[in-house]
């Protein structure tokens, strides 16, 4: 491989992780020029990919949750071709790197610099870029209102508990959704389009998404009769009970109309639209991945 010389742009929430610290220091030991970044407020992430490129840095780490690598993803992506972005799941969700099957460790993830980067795509919410998921509805709630404190105690469990406390507010939105073939419109409780497979704490929502394709994954849950029920289902396996009712289609792009407004969650960032289009950013950054990753498509 090329040049051992790398950049961890890090969630603030993280600089005192003992672990990273200590997988920093077997990097270094091994020959690698590892610096470390610590992320403050919004807009840290571009900022530190921007210098981090003109000092000639051309690996750059994300260490933090979803919301985190999603972040520095789409820094990176804009950024140009030249760089390649490697992955330290911190978060408690960390719904991207179990599907990749990127070690949750992270001296094992961090071995993954030694992998050669493949080139993924991303998603692109009207300019919006996301790394693993678009979700809207019921799901979206979910996770837009568990609390950090909440997710230190009970980890993934956090999301079922606050499906279970915001129950009584749900409500079927109105949609009308189209792309290449496929057109649908009528009420849904909760809809993910998937660059990546899970969401909300490892709810499976596009099961067989990959990130080479060129494709985005498209999952509606149209609202039924009983509210009650599928929501219980829902809450409890996520979407793998609802493959009868679920709407599925895999999609270079999908416009959406939402007339009474949809708030979606782009892996941690909210966005509230009434109509927006969602398209697939082909080979949009290279990213060190196990080889045998379940999201690469073999080619």
């Amino acid at each position: 491989m090329g040049e051992r010389k790398a950049l961890l742009i890090l969630h603030g929430k993280q600089a005192t992780n003992e672990e990273v610290r200590a997988a920093v220091r077997v990097r270094r030991a091994e020959g690698w020029d590892l610096a470390v970044r610590v992320t403050w407020e919004g807009g840290d992430a571009r900022r530190l990919v921007d210098e981090a490129l003109a000092a000639g840095y051309r690996t750059l780490i994300a260490g933090g949750g979803d919301g985190t690598l999603r972040d520095v993803a789409e820094a990176v992506a804009l950024a140009g071709p030249d760089a390649s972005l490697a992955l330290l799941p911190l978060g408690t969700a960390n719904d991207f790197a179990r599907a990749a099957g990127i070690p949750l460790e992270p001296d094992a993830a961090l071995a993954l610099l030694g992998s050669e980067p493949r080139a993924i795509d991303l998603g692109d919410a009207d300019g919006h870029l996301f790394l693993n998921m678009a979700t809207g509805g019921f799901g979206s709630k979910i996770t837009a209102n568990t609390s950090e404190e909440l997710k230190k105690v009970l980890g993934g469990a956090a999301y079922f508990l606050t499906g279970l406390t915001h129950f009584a507010e749900v409500h079927s939105s109105f949609g009308r959704f189209h792309g290449p073939d496929f057109d649908w419109a009528g009420d849904f409780l909760a809809v993910a389009i998937g660059n990546g497979r899970q969401a909300g704490g490892g709810h499976p929502l596009c099961p067989q998404a990959v990130v080479n394709d060129g494709l985005l994954d498209l999952c509606i849950v149209p609202a039924p009769q009983d509210v009650a029920d599928t929501l219980a289902t829902l809450l409890s396996g996520g979407l793998l009970g609802l493959e009868a009712v679920s709407i599925r289609a895999r999609l270079p792009w999908v416009a959406v109309d939402a007339p009474e407004g949809l708030d979606l969650n782009l892996d941690g960032e909210p966005l509230a639209s009434t109509g927006l289009r969602i398209a697939a950013r082909q080979r949009a950054v290279r990213v060190h991945l196990p080889q045998d990753s379940p999201l690469l498509l073999s080619r």
